[in-house]
């Protein structure tokens, strides 16, 4: 049987898994067979996007899955070409449509664009949204301290999640704390660090020996430890199943701390600077 993914209380009140199924690049129907079987292996945490272009997908696991609603924490997020208040409106609800679902557990605004500067009004949209039943959560991704800011000054309204990139070569302590010092839940996307090296670092294949886990299984859990919330993305139930079974070990503070110092000036995956990155368009 399946082991149950233990969950953390957002700002809201709402429970949120500790680890969640990236879906990044899996599509199609070998996507959902990859994701019904994640859904079959105990993740109920299922993240997607409007620009992943596989909420229909996700939406179609759901329902083949057999397993009530209920169960799930579904979360999407809107593209920068809908921040504008009645676009975002629009987007939540065809996102809707897309996955076949009444409501999102957590709707993210996937970039700030704060050159383009229609973030406020996207979260304001947002809020509309949720007080009208379609989200429960809402939050942010790749926002910077400032962009939070005014956000809570703006709107009143403390997002309840920041997805930011965190990984060993980019611990990205400097933006946890941020999110912490605002009761932010933070999250992790490319926690393994896309396509890096970090895997085979000497400290972390250390660790791994120790533990008797794998490399990435010690990246996650290190994650985790520090209170943040990894998304892995993998189509290999094997990598799937490996990766939510992290909570039964824990670091010590000095191996934490000796994964932090893998961190890198330069170690962003794709160098995206959420002040300048001009979301996929």
């Amino acid at each position: 049987m399946a082991k149950t993914i233990p969950e953390m209380t957002m700002n809201d009140g709402f429970k949120i898994p500790e680890i969640e199924l990236g879906t990044y690049q899996i599509r199609g129907g070998a996507g959902l067979q990859q994701v019904l079987a994640a859904i079959h292996d105990g993740y109920r945490g299922l993240d997607t996007a409007t620009n992943y272009d596989n909420e229909g997908m996700v939406g179609e696991a759901i329902r083949r899955s057999g397993i009530p609603r209920s169960h799930f924490f579904v979360t999407s997020k809107l593209p920068g070409k809908y921040h504008q208040y009645h676009e975002a409106t629009k987007a939540i609800q065809e996102s809707l449509y897309r996955l076949g679902l009444d409501y999102f557990d957590l709707y993210l605004i996937h970039w700030p664009l704060p050159k383009r500067d229609h973030y406020v009004e996207a979260f304001q949209a947002m809020i509309d949204a949720k007080e009208r039943g379609l989200i429960r959560s809402i939050g942010v991704s790749n926002f910077e301290p400032e962009h939070l800011d005014r956000l809570i000054n703006e709107t009143g309204v403390t997002p309840a999640v920041n997805q930011i990139e965190v990984h060993p070569y980019w611990n990205n302590e400097r933006m946890l704390a941020a999110d912490q010092a605002r009761g932010i839940v933070s999250e992790a996307w490319s926690p393994l660090g896309r396509g890096s090296s970090a895997l085979k670092e000497p400290v972390i294949q250390d660790l791994a020996k120790k533990y008797n886990k794998n490399a990435g299984q010690i990246i996650l859990r290190w994650h985790t430890q520090r209170d943040v919330i990894p998304i892995p993305r993998s189509s290999n139930l094997s990598h799937q199943r490996a990766n939510k079974d992290i909570f039964d070990f824990e670091l010590t503070n000095d191996e934490i701390q000796a994964i932090n110092g893998l961190s890198k000036p330069d170690g962003r995956v794709d160098g995206q600077d959420p002040n300048e990155y001009e979301e996929f368009e």
